[in-house]
């Protein structure tokens, strides 16, 4: 069970970075602003980095528990 969510937080982790745009290009500004599906920019920005370390810390927890079990 716990090998199964270590795998869907890994393949969760892949496709929030892969999401992840440079600051650089305006594409998620304008999606933004277009639809308002995201709010602002910022808060959009603010929400996908504490997802992300939410991830990455439930992986590393994942991970370790995997490397204890043997």
């Amino acid at each position: 069970m716990l090998k199964l969510i270590g795998v869907f937080t890994s393949l969760f982790l892949i496709v929030i970075i892969f999401l992840r745009i440079p600051q650089e290009n305006t594409g998620l500004s304008s999606f933004a602003t277009k639809s308002n599906l995201l709010g602002s920019p910022q808060s959009a920005q603010r929400f996908l980095n504490t997802l992300t370390g939410i991830g990455i810390l439930l992986y590393l927890a994942i991970a370790v528990q995997q490397n204890f079990k043997i």
